[in-house]
């Protein structure tokens, strides 16, 4: 029952503007609240007074850390970020102050007149500076400027050293660049009449959100309801900030008890907002004289910034995938994430995988060429297969492992073999040409990083029609369109039959924020295992109350198709329609709750070893570029991606997601940086942080493949992060076909 186009439910709201974000609500009696940011990047405060803005026209309360009823801290993984400050400031990012006004404008104009007395302290800025020994603390309380650390021990790689004949040795450095997504944060919440808060917001995960609210104000979560509502894109960056941003709008919102709304400015969001970590990481390879690595000692540090997010959940998926998608028998991985005074660091589409890709897949063609072999035969020799055992001990034996399809689809494609011939390596006259590409494996899901399950619900209506409801929320990547086409399939209906119920954290449990790809593969899980239970409560109820099905056999398997319920042979067939009347004329709910929990994972902290993902997804991307040798302007001609989705539920949505992960991974490639001078973000709006533009992206293929995956019930898997993984390491060795130098240092420069 694919469609033979793309499908979005929420299509037609979005291009009509119809779709109401949060910006768009208004509340009777409503008022409005802005942030006060901190001038300073690290320094302990004496005062703030706050008695010049309270006599500003329209300012209705100044409320700081001393009015926060609840807990002034608390993070995901580590309670450590303020959501107003009280006494110790560490980044330039921390709100001091939040103003209420009777207008934005007049809340803004406000901000100036809040006077803050400070002691200023000397701000560690450099990793490298925050973990020397006597370095000052960030976090006191916390002991140490080291976040989290995390090992891979396997095998000897003292061992695998002496075994080794070609030893090579490499530094990367990546950078800290901004999300970017088209609507700035945004919170109106609202104190119910019945004492619940209600909050509206631009965010990833409302049951997050929920936690953050509920603690700031005191409440038991039962008391706070999250509303999920359109958000516009989020890529991992709709998390903390955004439930910091919900809990000061509620938090003015209780103390006041009137409806407050907090929207947030770009130059705000790019101040505060968590950007994606700026790694160093240091690798030692060696292969022995038949091109097969024998070991990797790799350091990664990772610059958390002033508060831990979900730092530790980064550098694990990091630490996992150190050496790419290849075997490698003696490994010593030590990650890091460390405390500095920079705007903190989060998740960001990748989630650690970027990073150490544009690592690897540089290392992996360099080792090849000082053995002699090409960049396809090194990679053919060390590349994970069926039944390969990855560096934390993993047995891939559970899917298909289709590295070598997915390499071979895009080299096909592109015609690598015969472009390559025509690389310039910095020879010729005129403009320099390169082809290149990379591959890479990704567990799928959060792993061993949380608890990983997930829930959906099928009610359906006495006229037939179905409201459907997962634990997974719509950041704009199509997962509602995606989990009625699951439904329909699965019941045998029209998607046409199916309204997706927008959900609330006070109708549906907690499933997880969306993120690590786990949309389709969780959320998609739990609604084919409610439809399994709501296919058999309706069977139950035919073989017992209908005529003709109740002098069937009890364990008969009856077949949802074509809105029709039948035996396997179609000589006796009920509609739908019927069916759903005969459940309700005999006081039978046809409702189902359905949950998907994800097979079970292991790990060891101390070791690195254990089966660190439930299943994995695989991919390649290639691309070509012409360099022009006087100005250094470096030009993609042409892109290729193919990924191994499981199946595609929504093959045309699959593709968009192939074409964006494209165009951002070349952004992060070449142009992205966002730059910190003293502590403070220097990008302050689009005008002088530069993204990807249409002018500056090619003609791109997406390549689906698909292997159904007997780990999910739906056999799709994910795509969303995969595809944002590869380009800047295939952009990388193109530059280096074209040039004949390498850069190990992100952004890009010829």
């Amino acid at each position: 029952m694919k469609p033979a186009t793309a499908f979005r439910n929420d299509a037609l709201a979005k291009v009509t503007g119809r779709a109401k974000y949060t910006d768009d609500l208004e509340l009777p009696g409503q008022l409005h609240a802005t942030v006060v940011h901190s001038p300073h990047a690290r320094a302990e405060i004496i005062s703030i007074d706050v008695s010049l803005a309270l006599q500003a026209p329209g300012i209705v309360a100044v409320f700081t850390a001393k009015d926060v009823p609840g807990k002034i801290r608390f993070g995901q993984i580590i309670q450590d970020y303020p959501v107003l400050t009280d006494k110790q400031i560490n980044s330039t990012g921390d709100v001091i102050a939040l103003i209420v006004g009777s207008t934005r404008e007049a809340a803004l104009a406000a901000r100036n007149l809040v006077k803050l007395e400070v002691k200023e302290l000397h701000p560690l800025l450099d990793p490298e500076e925050a973990i020397r020994e006597g370095a000052p603390l960030v976090h006191d309380w916390h002991g140490s400027n080291i976040c989290n650390t995390h090992h891979i021990r396997s095998g000897d790689p003292d061992l695998g050293e002496r075994e080794s004949t070609h030893i090579l040795e490499a530094e990367f450095i990546t950078q800290r660049i901004e999300h970017a997504y088209l609507e700035p944060e945004a919170a109106l919440c609202n104190l119910r009449p019945d004492g619940v808060m209600e909050v509206y917001g631009s965010m990833q995960h409302p049951f997050s959100t929920r936690r953050f609210v509920a603690n700031t104000l005191g409440l038991p979560l039962a008391d706070v309801e999250v509303k999920t509502i359109p958000m516009g894109g989020g890529f991992g960056g709709k998390d903390d900030t955004a439930a910091l941003v919900c809990a000061r709008a509620a938090l003015c919102a209780y103390l006041l008890n009137r409806p407050v709304k907090l929207i947030y400015s770009r130059e705000m969001s790019f101040r505060e907002s968590y950007k994606r970590h700026p790694y160093k990481i240091t690798y030692r390879l060696g292969l022995d004289d038949d091109g097969l690595i024998r070991f990797v000692k790799v350091r990664i540090l990772a610059d958390g910034g002033a508060y831990c997010s979900v730092t530790p959940w980064v550098t694990w998926r990091s630490t996992v995938q150190c050496c790419g998608c290849y075997q490698v028998p003696h490994v010593h991985c030590d990650t890091y994430g460390v405390y500095t005074n920079n705007v903190f660091s989060g998740a960001m589409r990748g989630f650690g995988s970027p990073q150490v890709n544009f690592a690897i897949e540089q290392l992996i063609e360099m080792a090849g060429e000082k053995l002699g072999l090409d960049e396809i035969s090194i990679r053919r020799k060390n590349m994970l297969h069926q039944g390969s055992t990855t560096i934390t001990g993993q047995v891939l034996d559970t899917h298909i492992v289709s590295l070598k399809q997915v390499m071979d689809r895009v080299l096909d494609q592109i015609n690598y073999s015969e472009k390559r011939k025509q690389c310039s390596f910095g020879k010729g006259e005129g403009e320099l040409y390169g082809i290149g590409f990379a591959i890479s494996y990704r567990g799928m899901s959060l792993g061993a990083e949380g608890v990983d399950l997930n829930s959906a619900i099928l009610n359906v209506q006495p006229d037939g029609s179905v409201l459907l409801e997962t634990g997974i929320h719509e950041n704009g990547q199509g997962s509602e369109s995606a989990m009625i086409l699951i439904a329909a399939e699965e019941l045998g209906l029209p998607r046409e039959s199916i309204r997706y119920r927008l959900p609330s954290t006070s109708n549906i449990p907690d499933g997880g924020t969306t993120v690590a790809s786990r949309g389709t593969i969780m959320g998609g899980g739990a609604v084919v295992n409610a439809a399994g239970i709501l296919k058999k409560l309706i069977t139950e109820a035919l073989l017992k109350h209908h005529p003709q099905y109740s002098v069937l056999p009890s364990d008969t398997t009856l077949v949802f198709a074509d809105k029709l319920i039948s035996t396997a042979d179609r000589s006796i067939q009920v509609s739908w329609l019927e069916a759903i009347r005969l459940c309700f004329a005999n006081q039978i709910y046809p409702y189902a709750f359905g949950v998907f929990q994800a097979p079970n994972v292991s790990w060891d902290e101390e070791t690195g070893q254990g089966n660190a993902y439930f299943t994995w997804v695989y991919g390649c991307q290639a691309v070509e570029l012409k360099v022009e040798p006087r100005s250094g302007k470096i030009t993609l001609t042409n892109l290729v991606a193919a990924h191994d989705v499981g199946k595609a539920i929504n093959p045309e949505l699959v593709k968009g997601q192939f074409y964006g992960g494209m165009a951002m991974a070349s952004g992060y490639a070449l142009l992205e940086d966002c730059r910190v001078d003293k502590g403070m973000v220097v990008p302050s709006n689009f005008h002088n942080y530069h993204l990807a533009r249409a002018t500056d992206l090619p003609e791109m293929t997406a390549i689906i493949i698909e292997n159904p995956d007997p780990n999910s019930p739906s056999k799709a898997k994910g795509i969303g992060e995969p595809t944002n993984e590869l380009m800047a390491p295939a952009i990388a060795n193109a530059l280096y076909h074209a040039t004949g130098k390498r850069c190990f240092k992100l952004p890009l420069k010829a």
